[in-house]
């Protein structure tokens, strides 16, 4: 009993723990897991990659965090950095997106942005319809 106690102690002595929540994007479902809340965020996107890989789930991500940035919707559109601590977010459901990869070009080829479409309307419109074409109504 008396060591019981000593263990509840120290592990309060260290802080918080939280159960969070990580959505991979293209997952099939949210990755669980417990961890301090003093805990890096760039430890948690560690943990959360391991365990990913380890339930064997789909599609492959790979295992280097430079890949990866972690999203706190609660908070905001920014990614959080990796030097914060995960439980000053105040939130316990993050998202876990790859980085988007720049576009490596050839020499003689023509960058997207410099392709100008001919036809009305928008860029911002043909995504408005294409979106809505996938969207199935009632």
């Amino acid at each position: 009993m008396l060591l019981y106690k000593q263990k509840k102690n120290q592990s309060t002595a260290k802080g918080n723990r939280l159960l969070i929540s990580i959505t991979v994007l293209g997952s099939a479902g949210p990755i669980r897991f417990v961890v301090n809340e003093q805990e890096l965020v760039a430890a948690v996107m560690d943990t959360a990659l391991k365990s990913y890989a380890r339930e064997g789930r789909l599609p492959v991500l790979g295992s280097d965090l430079n890949d990866f940035l972690l999203y706190c919707p609660a908070v905001g559109p920014e990614a959080l950095s990796p030097w914060d601590t995960i439980g000053a977010q105040g939130a316990r459901n993050f998202m876990l997106c790859k980085k988007p990869q720049p576009v490596k070009m050839e020499k003689d080829e023509i960058p997207a942005a410099a392709i100008i479409r001919k036809g009305s309307g928008s860029w911002k419109a043909w995504i408005n319809k294409s979106l809505n074409l996938k969207v199935s109504s009632h």
